[in-house]
């Protein structure tokens, strides 16, 4: 879910973006950041006199959810996909408690205590303190030790402590796509007018989204008036270049007729590539190319010859078609 859809649905519950931290900013190849460079918090400042300072806060983390199975689906889930949901498991002292995961609560809360103790936890928060993981976990620790009923949130730098590595059980994320955010009155017997108002105007800022089946984290999307394929990828991200470039020097990135492979996001340290694809394809005819392009791109990953002239031309190109949005 891209930042304008976040702000109408916030608008939608009377929440602002003030209330979640800022936005995430640039970072360097495989996340690393210059001192000289601004903060990825997104405070304005030099990253020096920042969270690159002495006591500057929870250190930057460049991919704060490596290690967890469902890496790529959270990094999906929290920038990229408007409305779905998880079971979250954990593990250890809160393992027979029930979290579920939401791309977007009401209110943008980061997490709620339902009426039966359920908790409900937001991933498209951002605290802003550098380490998402960390952030995540400290809301969901809070949250386990609220009451019914409460909303929790998280206004100061959680400072050092678990991360969501050390609470969630392994294991890939079982995740629902909705069509809207009507998960929001899943527990609701009578929701009122407002409520169904500020839902609708919520629902208004989803589009179509599908998880595919034949590949991890691809995930089609119908946008405006063009389709897409956005593909998290789990691969080092030179590495990860370097076997795109082998593919679109020889012509084999191109998923179906009409299709084209425009260039990458950038997020929590990971590489989504996004492919423009004819409108009108829908998701199901992405599958079976999907799935024959990701065979390709292990064989490229494999490959341990130099690039070619022609392939260290597409990379360059490549890399001058990445957009880092966390």
């Amino acid at each position: 879910m891209g930042k304008r859809q976040r702000d109408r649905a916030r608008a939608a519950t009377g929440t602002s973006a003030s209330t979640t931290g800022g936005a995430g900013g640039a970072s360097g190849t495989e996340g690393a950041v210059g001192p000289r460079q601004p903060c990825p918090c997104g405070s304005g400042k030099r990253y020096k006199a920042c969270h690159g300072a002495p006591g500057g806060g929870t250190a930057y983390v460049a991919r704060p959810f490596a290690g967890l199975d469902s890496e790529c689906d959270l990094v999906a889930l929290r920038e990229l996909v408007p409305a779905a949901t998880a079971p979250l498991p954990l593990v250890g002292e809160h393992a027979d408690r029930s979290v579920r995961l939401a791309t977007l609560l009401p209110g943008a809360a980061p997490a709620m205590v339902r009426p039966d103790g359920t908790v409900w936890l937001g991933l498209q928060v951002q605290h802003a303190y550098g380490d998402p993981s960390r952030e995540l976990a400290a809301v969901l620790l809070a949250a386990l030790a609220a009451e019914p009923g409460e909303t929790v949130g998280l206004a100061t730098d959680p400072g050092p402590g678990p991360r969501l590595q050390d609470l969630v059980a392994p294991g890939p994320l079982d995740v629902t796509v909705h069509e809207g955010f009507g998960y929001w009155l899943d527990d609701v017997e009578d929701a009122g007018p407002e409520a169904a108002a500020a839902l609708e105007q919520a629902d208004a800022s989803v589009h179509p989204t599908a998880k595919l089946a034949s590949v991890p984290s691809g995930w089609w999307t119908h946008v405006g008036t063009k389709e897409h394929l956005r593909w998290v990828m789990p691969h080092p991200e030179d590495e990860l270049l370097d076997a795109l470039a082998r593919l679109h020097a020889a012509g084999r990135d191109t998923l179906v007729e009409g299709s084209r492979f425009v260039g990458m996001f950038r997020a929590h340290g990971l590489l989504t590539p996004v492919w423009d694809l004819p409108v009108g394809t829908g998701a199901e005819a992405v599958e079976d190319p999907a799935s024959d392009f990701g065979e390709a791109l292990a064989e490229a990953l494999a490959a341990t010859e130099p690039l070619t002239a022609a392939e260290r031309s597409a990379r360059a190109g490549l890399q001058n078609r990445q957009v880092t949005i966390r």
